[in-house]
């Protein structure tokens, strides 16, 4: 019985090692309101006069970066209207918005591009930023705050 009982242990001791690796790439994801947030699904776009749109979606949930060129470098939010960051909360019942965006002296933060492959057709880099409840509306804060975001790897479509 001792034989058969060690024999078991081996059998699992060697059996429950295992490694479970994921990739997260794409990935875009940061800390919304000192919480971690994690998109399920991310797209960027590049329209015809070189404007670069991230959107990044959960269930409930868009976060939309937009910048006036795809070019490595750091654009300021708040200080231009090609220079945004919005993000709706969308209530899965109601179908009710709340809505936080930033425009001209609206709102501050930074997108940070770090690398645009247009080989691969892939854009990558980091962000952080603080925007205002556009509409008051009185069942979220004035303000919403995303600080430590990263985008990796977001597919990019040319129009």
């Amino acid at each position: 019985m001792k034989k058969h009982f060690l024999f078991l242990m081996v059998l699992f001791s060697l059996f429950s090692c295992e490694e479970d690796v994921r990739f997260n790439n794409p990935s875009f994801q940061g800390m919304k309101d000192n919480f971690f947030w994690r998109a399920i699904q991310s797209t960027a776009t590049i329209n015809s006069v070189g404007s670069l749109t991230i959107e990044a979606y959960t269930a409930t949930e868009i976060v939309t970066l937009k910048t006036n060129s795809a070019a490595a470098g750091t654009y300021v939010i708040g200080t231009s209207p090609t220079r945004t960051a919005t993000y709706v909360y969308t209530d899965p019942l109601t179908q009710e918005s709340i809505t936080f965006s930033s425009g001209f002296n609206i709102g501050n933060g930074e997108i940070v591009i770090t690398e645009y492959n247009q080989v691969e057709k892939t854009i990558s880099g980091t962000f952080k930023f603080n925007i205002v409840n556009t509409f008051d509306n009185p069942l979220a804060g004035p303000t919403l705050n995303f600080q430590n975001g990263f985008f990796y790897k977001i597919p990019v479509t040319v129009n």
